[in-house]
């Protein structure tokens, strides 16, 4: 049971950031010699589910912050 637990925090906590800075250095490569196209936009967006980046949310009114 631990070193399933071990195996699993190794994955996260290593091999899936690094497949997202992978796949966003690949979308940047192909940007750069083909320009933008929808492989470079899929690229782009799976990396961010990978890292769990978020968009902040929009305030319906400007109170607060």
């Amino acid at each position: 049971m631990i070193p399933n637990l071990i195996r699993r925090f190794v994955i996260m906590a290593v091999a899936v950031p690094l497949a997202a800075a992978g796949a966003r250095k690949l979308s940047d490569v192909m940007e750069a010699r083909r320009g933008p196209s929808r492989a470079t936009r899929y690229l782009r967006q799976g990396a961010d589910t990978l890292q769990g980046f978020r968009r902040p949310k929009k305030r319906r009114f400007s109170f607060g912050r």
